[in-house]
């Protein structure tokens, strides 16, 4: 069972608190390379350093900006990987999925899935308003944008799922020795990570109810599949294909992509499709493709250990 692999007799709560904190350090380490790279160009070219988040994001050119702000995610990845082996004893396997090896059938099939989703509502949203977008497409930058966001935005999105559906989410479990606890934190934490994005600044705090309504959905593939390869084929799909895809003055990332988004953001129902529609539906999907049972019970259930079990462990 996937939330049990962290139940091993050396792991306590603490270390999962301590552990949060080694990687949130390596991830903060990370981003020194584009503050110094900002700083340079500041004093190289006579401007005033950036003093707010929407200045510096603009401050250098997009596949620059992009390359840097994941670059932090290497170094976070890198600590997550080791934390887990020799904080906590652990594989990374262990932290990945409940099987034998990780399916990588299952995160093509939830990469592919969502990649035609995005795909598809892109392009019915460009023919059916197509004054609200720019054709920003330029072949070079593109190419390097695409370069960029194949090599490193999938160890973004990875990072995110081994912190959260991962190692948070077990971490979660030993501590409440139950499964609806560890689902509920991680998708609120997940959720609220995300207030200082400029979408957040745009639309109101009203966005996090997307943002926590996605943790939700990644946090019940995640349980229900006991394992986190759909949610790390979904979450690399809906960064990588929207970034190639669509960008905006007001989104996270400012890319070089071949639509330019120029509609002003408003809070509506488009908030909610998602979560009370779209997500449901590809719950059914999954659960059909891959025979879910016992809805209640790996969402909500107890988890219990047996000591003799864990004597034994202790022993050997």
């Amino acid at each position: 069972m996937f939330l049990e692999n962290g139940f091993l007799p050396e792991n306590k709560f603490w270390k999962y608190i301590l552990g949060s904190v080694l990687i949130i350090l390596a991830s903060t380490i990370g981003q020194v390379p584009f503050a110094i790279a900002v700083a340079v160009k500041a004093f190289s070219s006579g401007k005033t350093y950036p003093t707010t988040n929407e200045a510096v994001m603009k401050f250098l050119s997009p596949n620059v900006t992009l390359f840097l702000l994941l670059l932090s995610f290497v170094f976070g990845l890198a600590a997550i990987v080791l934390v887990v082996k020799y904080f906590h004893k652990q594989t990374l396997l262990s932290v990945t999925t409940s099987r034998a090896k990780v399916d990588w059938g299952r995160i093509f099939f939830s990469f592919s899935i969502w990649t035609i989703f995005t795909v598809a509502s892109t392009a019915a949203l460009y023919y059916s308003a197509p004054e609200n977008f720019l054709w920003n497409f330029k072949p070079i930058p593109f190419l390097i944008l695409a370069v960029i966001g194949v090599l490193l935005i999938p160890i973004q999105t990875s990072c995110e799922e081994y912190v959260f559906r991962g190692y948070l989410m077990q971490g979660f479990a030993l501590l409440a020795k139950n499964k609806w606890f560890p689902l509920v934190m991680t998708s609120v934490i997940f959720g609220t990570m995300h207030i200082a994005n400029p979408e957040v600044e745009k639309m109101g705090y009203i966005i996090l109810v997307y943002y926590i309504g996605t943790g939700f959905f990644l946090g019940i593939i995640t349980l229900m599949d006991e394992g986190m390869e759909l949610a790390l084929g979904f979450h690399a799909a809906n960064n990588l294909v929207t970034a190639l895809l669509v960008t905006s003055d007001w989104s996270a990332f400012q890319t070089h992509s071949v639509l330019k988004d120029l509609s002003t953001p408003s809070v509506g129902f488009e908030i909610l499709t998602p979560i009370i529609i779209i997500f449901p539906i590809l719950l059914f999907i999954f659960s059909k493709k891959y025979h879910w049972t016992d809805w209640k019970e790996k969402l909500t259930g107890n988890i219990i250990i047996k000591e003799s079990t864990q004597n034994s462990e202790n022993h050997d």
